[in-house]
């Protein structure tokens, strides 16, 4: 008696959802969508790769950001060298990080500086529109 009402219950569900062969295509289905956790034909869940990415070099190594001020020993940024601020202030006006930018700390107060007497004079914008 069990055993039927266990059959009839996966049915019931099973034919709400669309499904007329029961239980067992219902499991099936689900690991045939690809939406399922299981192992991927290759062994890994992303599938095989090889080495280091598009290189081939091993692990993926970044390049470390050196100061562009300190290599062209520029002591003092200008506020008024628009072209150079423009490239340490993003697209929506805001001024861009060091860890993105790569500059030094000490240069990057300045730049911050420059930037903000650049924005006070109007040469650069404070924001952009939009």
């Amino acid at each position: 008696m069990s055993d039927e009402t266990q059959g009839k219950a996966p049915e019931a569900g099973a034919a709400a959802a669309g499904s007329d062969s029961g239980p067992v295509s219902s499991q099936g289905s689900g690991q045939s969508s690809g939406s399922g956790s299981g192992p991927r034909p290759g062994g890994r869940p992303g599938g095989p790769r090889p080495a280091g990415g598009p290189g081939g070099r091993g692990k993926f190594f970044r390049r470390k950001k050196v100061c562009k001020f300190c290599t062209e020993k520029i002591d003092a940024i200008p506020y008024r060298d628009v072209r150079l601020l423009q490239g340490f202030v993003a697209e929506r006006g805001k001024i861009v990080p060091r860890r993105l930018t790569g500059v030094c700390t000490t240069h990057q107060r300045r730049l911050t500086r420059a930037i903000k007497q650049a924005r006070n004079i109007a040469l650069l914008p404070f924001a952009t529109r939009g």
